[in-house]
């Protein structure tokens, strides 16, 4: 590949990166390839778009912050306060509160492995670090035509080298607690929600059918339609918190001019869960990670 002919863009599914379900104890892994990873972050990063899912205000379009910085434990990030304001109005997109904003984990958890990827390889960031601003944008519960709208919107961004896009998305959440108890048998035969007096076949528990339903949610993302994502989250309602904004971006690179066939479309490179569930009165979370390359 000619690193000089593309960058890299980068979906991190976690939520803050990590593969742990505890908030606060995730960790991250650095998925970039090396010299993919300094080429990007050396020469083109200029500012950084994070879009995350609202899970406790809502919404049915999309808001961005109020803010003029957010602080993280390594330091500062400052927001591209001109160009929120921009698209706060030209989107018509509503202004978080600050409570909304400092509630909202799928954006907060992301912030300190921003700043640290940007103090390691961005030679701009390491000299100044106002020079490498936060757009960040919550997508509240949006359908298939406000993602297209928003997608259409954010398409002429893909194409500035100078732009780095992270989303921030669990998996699936299993268990009662998450009002989705989804089994899917493995002969074919009909789903079903389970319930504390089901049945489960001992040689296909119910982590395995996790694990099936999430792998048909990273093969409708790899394809790069974001309607088949979309038919495939109604069939089997996955519950992918980050579903919204990352239908809001596939719907953009299907939107963007001048991409390649294959550029934007995301490549999964690593799948886990918080347990592996075997009762119906256990749960867990699911976590992936991404990379596309615009």
């Amino acid at each position: 590949m000619d690193l000089q002919a593309c960058r890299l863009l980068i979906l991190w599914t976690c939520s803050c990166l990590g593969l742990q379900e505890r908030r606060l104890g995730k960790r991250v892994r650095l998925l970039q390839s090396k010299e993919n990873d300094k080429f990007h972050a050396k020469r083109l990063s200029k500012r950084v778009f994070l879009l995350g899912p609202s899970h406790h205000y809502y919404l049915t379009g999309a808001a961005t912050t109020g803010c003029d910085k957010y602080r993280t434990p390594l330091g500062d990030l400052s927001i591209d306060t001109r160009l929120v304001q921009e698209i706060q109005e030209s989107w018509d997109l509503e202004t978080m509160s600050k409570r909304t904003d400092e509630d909202e984990h799928s954006l907060e958890m992301h912030l300190p492995y921003i700043y640290k990827m940007l103090s390691l390889e961005n030679v701009g960031f390491q000299n100044d670090t106002t020079s490498v601003p936060l757009i960040p944008i919550m997508v509240g519960n949006t359908d298939a035509a406000a993602e297209a709208h928003y997608g259409s919107l954010l398409a002429p961004y893909l194409s500035d080298s100078a732009n780095v896009f992270v989303i921030s998305s669990d998996f699936c959440h299993w268990g009662s607690r998450f009002r989705y108890t989804y089994y899917q048998p493995a002969n074919g035969s009909a789903a079903t929600q389970l319930k504390t007096s089901s049945r489960i076949p001992t040689d296909y528990p119910i982590h395995e059918s996790i694990a099936a339903v999430d792998h048909e949610s990273i093969d409708a993302v790899e394809s790069g339609s974001h309607r088949q994502f979309l038919d495939q989250l109604r069939k089997t309602g996955n519950t992918v918190c980050g579903r919204h904004p990352i239908g809001l971006f596939m719907a953009a690179v299907e939107k963007a001019e001048g991409l390649g066939e294959e550029r934007g479309k995301f490549k999964f490179v690593r799948y886990e869960r918080s347990s592996l569930v075997e009762d119906v009165k256990d749960s867990s979370v699911s976590y992936c990670s991404a990379f596309a390359v615009l």
